[in-house]
């Protein structure tokens, strides 16, 4: 397997550090709010990735942070803390802040299926750990106390910058907005590792330390949490790329200033979730969330396969016609597969069994490239092979792909079976006719529509108008003609 590596800015071959283990390490969300879909393409990458090395017989041990505490609104070390402000905002504690949003986004990832990490730890549990590498920063010298802050030197450091060749003027402070000057710095790119309650007097959590009365820098926290589980080395770290710098590269400083040696291998970013007008963020435009498509009548697996149908390390451009793209093709996906005979008795053919399987790693093992590996899922459907053979095959892939797609067409099936037993009921009256206004079949529609017709036909309206109503929660919209019904979605 050939992996992208943005420390080295090249693919390179996939060698763990220990064959019996593989090490990975995710930036987890900072629970201030919900998480947009933006963020959740993150996510998504990451479970493919993970799921893909135990696909291949990797046995894995993921960890992922919480940020409960010290993320600042400003990355670079100025503002207040989200949480802070996601408190006020909802005038509760940041504890209940914290747990209402970390229960929100692990809700979000099991509608999407992503998979919960090994490990999940919440920044305010590993306070010692903190303490711990910071004191030794201060002793040998990479970390000093200015201004009732601990920050760590980067001067000290051969090389600071590890993902870009950056421009040292464009990143001095005040050329992004709201970024005012720290002038306890040493030098421009110093960060905080503790802050205390010299500088930040109505922080809510705060804890003893050497240096005082404080809480640690969001920067520390993954260092922390990565070396309490995972040791002191990591095989492959992973985020989004605006993570990066400063986050990351703060991460490599003060780890291996820390340890004394290298520490992560492979650094994997996932490119951002564009809107027509740019980056997508929870301050600009529609906030658009996993509940919101939802409400909107769309799959939330439907999002998944958008985002798989693109390569991980390209900026990817949501817009409402391309996720209706998606599910539609989502859609025939399912209805291809629910077409296959699950009970046909027949035996898997284990030489095409092998072949197709081994196009799609070819795929996935091409850097990830999930777009080719759905294109093999297509060239399974499209085998010359038996039924039993492909829903083997289809099991197999989507051990990885994660659309429940075996489930799916079992509903499907369900779901056609029951319209057809609604029309042998004598519930389709001849004459009456239901037409899709763009020429679309859905059993489950035409089921709902029938059972509707019913209600009225009972002089049962209330129920009527409660079917109605659930078309317009899944986005179709009825018109009633002489005789019949035409649907669309809007």
């Amino acid at each position: 397997m050939y992996l992208y590596n943005s420390a080295s800015r090249k693919k390179e071959l996939f060698v763990p550090n220990n064959p019996d283990i593989v090490k990975m390490y995710t930036c987890g969300p900072t629970v201030y709010h919900f998480a947009h879909i933006g963020n959740l393409r993150s996510y998504i990458m990451e479970d493919v990735l993970e799921k893909y090395l135990r696909y291949v017989g990797y046995p894995v041990k993921r960890v992922m942070n919480i940020t409960d505490v010290g993320h600042l609104t400003s990355d670079a070390d100025e503002g207040e803390d989200k949480m802070l402000k996601g408190a006020r905002r909802e005038h509760k504690t940041v504890m209940e802040i914290a747990k209402y949003y970390t229960d929100a986004f692990f809700d979000d990832c099991r509608k999407l299926n992503i998979k919960r990490p090994d490990v999940v730890e919440p920044a305010t549990n590993c306070i010692d750990e903190y303490i711990k590498i910071i004191s030794k920063l201060m002793d040998t010298g990479y970390a000093y106390f200015a201004g009732g802050n601990v920050y760590f030197d980067t001067s000290k450091l051969e090389r600071y910058y590890i993902f870009n060749d950056f421009n040292a003027d464009d990143l001095d402070v005040g050329v992004r907005e709201g970024v005012e000057e720290d002038t306890n710095k040493r030098n421009r790119n110093d960060f905080v590792l503790w802050f205390t309650k010299s500088k930040f007097e109505d922080q809510a959590l705060k804890w003893d330390s050497p240096w005082g009365v404080g809480y640690p820098g969001w920067h520390i926290e993954c260092s922390g949490i990565s070396m309490k589980h995972l040791g002191e080395d990591l095989d492959i770290h992973c985020g989004g790329i605006d993570n990066a710098f400063p986050h990351h590269t703060n991460e490599i400083a003060q780890s291996e200033s820390y340890l004394g040696h290298k520490w992560c291998n492979w650094w994997v970013h996932v490119l951002h979730l564009n809107t027509n007008s740019g980056k997508m963020s929870k301050s600009s435009g529609e906030f658009l969330t996993v509940s919101l498509l939802e409400e909107k009548g769309y799959d939330p697996l439907s999002y998944r396969f958008f985002c798989l149908q693109s390569h991980y390390r390209k900026a990817l451009v949501f817009t409402w016609e391309n996720l209706d793209n998606a599910q539609g093709a989502y859609r025939k996906l399912i209805a291809r597969i629910a077409g296959l005979n699950p009970d046909s008795g027949e035996e898997v053919d284990q030489a095409v069994f092998d072949e197709l399987t081994g196009k799609f790693k070819t795929a996935m093992d091409n850097d990830l490239n999930t777009s080719l590996g759905v294109t093999a899922l297509y060239d399974v459907l499209k085998a010359k092979t038996n039924d039993a053979t492909k829903l083997a095959l289809v099991a197999d892939l989507d051990r990885v792909l994660s659309l429940s797609l075996i489930e799916k067409a079992d509903e499907k099936r369900a779901e056609l079976k029951k319209a057809e037993a609604a029309k042998s009921a004598g519930t389709a009256a001849a004459g009456f006719s239901i037409v899709s206004e763009s020429g679309e079949e859905d059993a489950a529609v035409t089921a709902k529509i029938e059972a509707r017709r019913a209600a009225k036909k009972a002089k049962d309206f209330a129920l009527a108008d409660q079917i109605r109503d659930e078309l317009k929660a899944m986005g179709v919209e009825l018109t009633d003609i002489p005789n019949g019904v035409t649907w669309k979605r809007v």
